[in-house]
């Protein structure tokens, strides 16, 4: 080795750390444009080579974001434990990895990286040894695997959320929580109507918020699982499309930082009997909202529907 080619390796190695720092202090990125007006002083040759190695080492990941491609920083943790993975590892990694909490099928894997079924499965199964990822059963395929990152939580989309148990929707829970939202709800209207007030004065004090009705919950302990406020507010709304509660907003709407703190909720009695649609698994359905054709969740996997059109 030549004195110069000496006397480059210690640039390349102070570039390189340079680099990093630059990227510490942008964690959300930083793009190729903002590298180079932090390092006025160097060549774009050398630039790309310090980058290219970084990337290569897996020290940072170019990540795409709305506007631009960015170099991110990549967690520390991460890259130890991916320290002496082949490219073909970090391919998979890095697709798994931009997928998120919603996770990507092993199909997508193989499109993206194109690579050989067999290859590919074997790859997959040396990274979940590794706990570097993890694979994941999805309530709309639940014969399909969805991987994503170990550490992270699936989106509910993917696991149903609160409703669902090892892709199985708890409609018993469900009725459960219905009824006992509903019982609260009539004895506030009980408590209201023994008072001696005005017609009017009774209605608007009859109305509860979300969170009395999730704090009631709470205290019964009916539930193996932390349900929030928002879980409360969607079987409120199946109680609304029963026919049994009505919802208003409060004077304060306007004001308020969070939806459900301006909604309140009554317990009625229904003029009509509900009809039978309303009566279809739709009806009283708590994630109707994220059923689409296409979707995880969607009309023509759903086998409640199927149960009940048998029915």
């Amino acid at each position: 080795m030549s004195a110069e080619e000496k006397q480059e390796a210690p640039d390349a190695m102070n570039l390189e750390e340079r680099i990093l720092e630059l990227c510490k202090q942008n964690p959300d990125g930083i793009a190729d444009s903002t590298l180079q007006k932090e390092l006025p002083n160097v060549d774009t040759r050398q630039r790309v080579s310090a980058v290219n190695r970084l990337l290569s080492s897996g020290k940072i990941d170019l990540v795409k974001t709305s506007n631009e491609l960015v170099y991110r920083l990549k967690d520390p943790g991460v890259v130890s434990k991916i320290k002496g993975a082949d490219n073909q590892e970090r391919l998979v990694y890095q697709i798994i990895e931009q997928s998120g909490n919603k996770g990507i099928w092993t199909r997508d894997i193989r499109l993206k990286s194109n690579l050989q079924l067999t290859q590919l499965n074997k790859i997959l199964k040396n990274l979940e040894s590794r706990k570097l990822i993890k694979a994941v059963k999805s309530v709309g395929a639940a014969r399909k695997k969805a991987y994503m990152l170990f550490n992270l939580t699936p989106d509910p989309s993917v696991t149903g959320g609160t409703w669902y148990s090892d892709q199985e929707f708890e409609s018993e829970f469900v009725e459960v929580l219905n009824q006992q939202c509903f019982k609260f709800l009539q004895q506030k209207v009980e408590s209201v109507s023994a008072l001696q007030l005005d017609p009017l004065l009774k209605r608007n004090r009859s109305f509860v918020s979300p969170e009395e009705v999730w704090k009631f919950i709470t205290e019964l302990r009916i539930s193996k699982v932390d349900l929030s406020v928002d879980d409360i507010n969607t079987i409120l709304n199946t109680l609304i499309y029963d026919g049994k509660v009505e919802m208003t907003i409060s004077a304060g709407a306007g004001t308020s930082s969070s939806d459900s703190s301006s909604k309140l909720y009554r317990a009625i009695q229904p003029l009509t009997q509900p009809t039978g649609l309303m009566r279809s698994p739709c009806g009283v359905c708590p994630v109707f909202n994220q059923c689409y054709e296409g979707g995880a969740i969607s009309p023509s996997t759903c086998i409640y529907m199927k149960e009940w059109m048998d029915y």
